[in-house]
Order: structure tokens, then C-alpha cells, then sequence
């Protein structure tokens, strides 16, 4: 893929993170990726350099008031054309990953009749 040598992995489960994100119209935060892929800090902060060393994300520093405690988060995005990208990048290597997902992780309503007792009959 342009911009990107190694296809890792590691890579993969980022990119499945952003697109998600992506969908949704949101940004998101280094932590979060990592707690979503369950993958360690520095694993996922050299995808997310790689990313964007090849133009696929942006990032940007949470602004903090004087007031607001701790450290910044840096948010990441996708790029058009890195969401163009890592579409077709996942669609060839993890189509799964590209079925539509229900919203906050519920099940489809047609699983959860399924879970009744008598199967929703």
C-alpha cells in the first residue's frame, strides 16, 4: 500500500480501530486504540507513527484549560485518503472487519430472540 512497507498484524488491528472510528464521525486516543486492540502502548504508538508519517492520520493535542487536570491526549483521524486505504487494505486481508457492527456492541435483535428460552417462539 502506498505510503506503508510492512503490513503488520499490529497495523491491521489500528487501521480496524480508525475506520470504526472513522464511521462514526469521532476521533480517537492513543489509549483507547490500545484498549480496543489489545495491544501495549508502544505497539500501537508506532503503528500510529507509521500512519501518519505516510499521511494516512492525523493527530492533534487535546486543548486543556488551566483548570482541567492531567496530561493531553493526542486525538487521530483518518485521512480521506487513508480511509480510502485502509478500506481497501482491510478488505483484503480482513473482510470480517468491514461488516457493519451494532451500535455500543448490542447483538442484533434476531441473536438475543435466539438467547430466549424456546428460541423466541
Amino acid at each position: 500500500m502506498a505510503g506503508l512497507e510492512r503490513i503488520t498484524q499490529p497495523t491491521l488491528d489500528v487501521l480496524e480501530v480508525l475506520v470504526r472510528a472513522f464511521d462514526c464521525n469521532e476521533q480517537i486516543h492513543g489509549w483507547a486504540i490500545m484498549k480496543a486492540t489489545k495491544r501495549a502502548g508502544p505497539t500501537v504508538y508506532k503503528v500510529l507513527d507509521r500512519l501518519e508519517d505516510a499521511r494516512w492520520i492525523t493527530g492533534e493535542w487535546e486543548e486543556l484549560g488551566p483548570d482541567e487536570p492531567g496530561p493531553r491526549r493526542r486525538f487521530y483521524r483518518l485521512t480521506g485518503e487513508g480511509a480510502s486505504a485502509a478500506r481497501t487494505l482491510l478488505s483484503q486481508r480482513r473482510p470480517a472487519a468491514l461488516e457493519p457492527r451494532p451500535a455500543l456492541g448490542f447483538a442484533p435483535i434476531g441473536r438475543l430472540v435466539a438467547l430466549l428460552p424456546g428460541g423466541g417462539r
